[in-house]
């Protein structure tokens, strides 16, 4: 018999890691954080754990559901089916998640979908991707300042139970080395060369490259989550953590970037940045900054190019004639950055799913370039490491057609004993190479601070 799903008020929290923290060490923990009270545009906090069943991808596309390895070869159909499996009571109700999936979709699944080569090394031994299905969550609604629990009754209790428990003491988090790139200037200079050659022979008009930094690290991540959030709070951070058997693995993502947002009625928006300026020290530094973003013709074509694939790639699985763009490289201002963010729209074609139109997209043009196959090819090329989760993403989808996934920028990845930083950004014909090597360092040199000094930890 199918079980009811009930949604029961709870006190509301402003910050969502008092409720996060008495849960977050329990079995494939979850947290969608909307990084309020700071973050600018957040609403939603999504809390879960103990999930149903967990699908896993390795790097080498192998697909194991509660350990066991499955026939399919496809890791999008093979979550659909998973979402299927969760059979629910569901009320009526405008909360965007009622259980469905929650987790990360790494970069490197996109070579599930498209030729791209196996030039770099993995590095991180995290899955390509990690997917839990979970029949309940606790819901915060910033807009509206009130706080859901949302379950069925015997899972009610035993989360309530679990709430009350004491959080578990978080033991110190510190840096044991300071964070080193993978790529010196000269090892950037030079990949920036053959980016540039690669855009003048016509084989792509735009080329995301980014760069890893790693420093070892000892200590508990989930202080280190802690400030990294204080530091540059987002409307689309996470945080997920297990023990895996060469260590603890974690995620830890401050993200500013929506990657694809659908409604159950179909309705799909899409919110891609290029384009950044660092925020200034003083309001008229600040002011002529963001100006100088806005009037950017360099930063302001990058946009557009992404747009448009963005716009291609929407059109695979959305009505003919229903994309759109309704604003096209809008100023956004973070805690440390300028953006300039557009938005694509368009509805879902009939027959086609929130997943559909995730395999469509995936990983996102913003950070791929243009066109996105060859890109992803010259990306493998010349980055000397795969990606991991940075430039995939997080995010859920819920059993009645809601998703919302984040592009997992500013992300730090933890693996065993290292923790690893990505920075990148497009390149174009008129780039210059020190300003493009300073901007991928602009990008996250605040949260290599904030894990470098103590002074971030809070209580």
């Amino acid at each position: 018999m199918t079980e009811r799903l009930q949604i029961s008020p709870l006190p509301y929290r402003d910050d969502p890691l008092a409720y996060f923290a008495p849960l977050r060490q329990r079995p494939g923990a979850v947290l969608l954080d909307s990084g309020k009270p700071a973050a600018p545009g957040g609403r939603y906090d999504i809390i879960s754990c103990d999930p149903v069943s967990v699908l896993d991808v390795d790097g080498q596309g192998v697909i194991r559901i509660d350990d066991v390895v499955r026939d399919c070869r496809n890791p999008f159909m093979a979550q659909q089916a998973l979402l299927d499996s969760l059979s629910l009571d569901l009320p009526d109700s405008d909360l965007p998640f009622l259980g469905g999936l929650i987790g990360y979709w790494g970069y490197d699944l996109g070579r599930s979908l498209e030729p791209v080569g196996e030039s770099s090394r993995q590095v991180v031994a995290l899955p390509a991707s990690r997917i839990g299905l979970y029949d309940w969550a606790l819901i915060q609604d910033h807009r509206e300042q009130q706080s859901w629990l949302v379950a069925t009754k015997d899972r009610r209790d035993q989360v309530l139970g679990w709430l009350q428990q004491p959080s578990s003491a978080a033991q110190d988090f510190r840096l044991l080395s300071p964070f080193e790139g993978e790529l010196d200037r000269s090892g950037y200079a030079e990949r920036f060369a053959a980016v540039q050659d690669y855009i003048r022979a016509g084989d792509c008009y735009q080329i995301n490259l980014a760069q890893r930094f790693s420093a070892r690290y000892r200590g508990d991540l989930w202080p280190a989550y802690q400030r990294l959030r204080q530091a540059t709070p987002t409307p689309f951070a996470g945080y997920m953590a297990w023990n895996a058997e060469r260590g603890e693995q974690a995620i830890l993502s401050l993200s500013p970037e929506r990657f694809l947002h659908c409604r159950a009625d179909g309705h799909v928006e899409a919110r891609p940045i290029k384009g950044t300026r660092p925020r200034g020290s003083t309001a008229g530094e600040d002011a002529r900054l963001a100006d100088e973003l806005a009037a950017s013709l360099k930063d302001r074509a990058e946009n557009v190019m992404i747009v448009d694939l963005l716009r291609n790639d929407l059109g695979r699985v959305c009505r003919p004639g229903s994309v759109r763009v309704p604003q096209l490289c809008g100023l956004e201002s973070y805690a440390n950055v300028h953006h300039l963010v557009s938005i694509v729209c368009g509805e879902l074609a009939e027959g086609k799913r929130p997943l559909d139109l995730l395999a469509a997209a995936f990983p996102g043009g913003s950070i791929t370039g243009a066109p996105k196959v060859r890109a992803m090819q010259i990306i493998d090329e010349l980055e000397p490491s795969r990606r991991s989760v940075y430039c995939g993403s997080l995010g859920f989808v819920d059993v009645r057609g809601n998703m919302d996934t984040s592009i997992a920028i500013r992300t730090a990845v933890a693996d065993g004993a290292r923790i690893h930083l990505w920075g990148g950004g497009g390149l174009v014909a008129d780039s210059v190479v020190e300003a493009e090597y300073t901007e991928t360092l602009d990008k996250i040199r605040h949260l290599m601070s904030a894990l470098a000094d103590p002074k971030h930890d809070m209580e």
